[in-house]
């Protein structure tokens, strides 16, 4: 995983950007800047407009975008949008490489690489794992998966996108890592929500609350790594030692933020969420284990 790759090909190869979302735009801007040939082309023409000014073209077909470029880059809503796209232009994929920055399930995108296959494309999956202003710049990163020549072989044009970090051959790992990251992300997310709803009931502007909890939300990494060299290991292991917090400890946590957020009238659909895990494991009698023993309930039966 996180394989380093090579490039094979010329610095200012031509590539096509399908989708002029925030994200869409963002690339092309990048890859102009980076001295390639940009053709594009969106659904609403309007969207372009600003990068054409930058130097874009813009395709008037999607079939007359896929012919302008070896490399075309999809940034649209899900994978369901590739094939309302590209299916009046499948005659013009072969010999071309997709490369498919859209969400969705790493199923949906096993699926869509067979089909890409099936008309002589090659495919690659990727998740750009930063908001579209920080596309281009030295805290961005992309995970990829799919043949790893592909990946080689048109690396000088997605390298200025952010650091390729290769997965391996499955077209569906990228995705998996991508919606992994966004689990951890959307649920931080709604935790932030949820612990400001909790001060602003007593008074506490998000001014004033959300500075506390983004400092708490920042340390966790530190809390996690804090005497653990190899964060992840004891899990591998099936090691849960419980000698600093265990199962029984953090679920009575969960049960008071329960028992607060419904006393103050807030929708405690996210706390009972996290105290199931907790009471999951307990009545599986692993209250004296480390909480991370939550983790055999959220993998279900095997």
């Amino acid at each position: 995983m996180n394989e380093q790759r090579n490039p094979t090909t010329r610095q200012n190869s031509a590539v096509t950007v399908i989708g002029l979302g925030p994200m869409g735009r963002a690339m092309t801007r990048v890859l102009l800047r980076a001295g390639h040939p940009v053709t594009v082309w969106n659904r609403t023409a309007a969207r372009a407009d600003g990068v054409v000014a930058d130097g874009a073209t813009l395709a008037a077909t999607p079939g007359e975008a896929v012919e302008a470029s070896g490399l075309v880059v999809l940034s649209l809503t899900d994978y369901q949008a590739m094939y309302d796209v590209l299916g009046g232009a499948t005659g013009s994929l072969a010999g071309r490489t997709l490369v498919n920055l859209s969400s969705d399930t790493p199923d949906r995108t096993r699926e869509a690489a067979n089909w890409a296959a099936g008309h002589r494309a090659g495919f690659l999956t990727g998740g750009v794992m930063v908001p579209a202003p920080m596309v281009g710049t030295e805290a961005a990163h992309v995970y990829y998966s799919g043949r790893g020549e592909l990946l080689d072989s048109h690396l000088a044009a997605l390298a200025p996108l952010g650091t390729p970090k290769y997965l391996g051959e499955d077209p569906g790992l990228a995705q998996l890592m991508y919606q992994a990251q966004l689990a951890v992300f959307l649920t931080t997310l709604s935790a932030l929500m949820h612990a400001t709803a909790m001060l602003g009931s007593a008074g506490t502007r998000a001014a004033e609350a959300l500075p506390e909890l983004l400092a708490s939300a920042d340390s966790i990494g530190d809390i996690l790594r804090a005497g653990d060299e190899n964060p992840g290991a004891a899990l591998d292991a099936g090691e849960h030692p419980g000698d600093l917090s265990t199962v029984t400890m953090m679920g009575a946590t969960a049960d008071h933020i329960v028992e607060t957020s419904r006393s103050i009238g807030l929708d405690p659909a996210l706390p009972l969420a996290v105290r199931a895990h907790y009471r999951r494991a307990i009545a599986d009698g692993h209250g004296g284990d480390n909480w991370t023993r939550i983790i055999d309930g959220i993998r279900g039966p095997r």
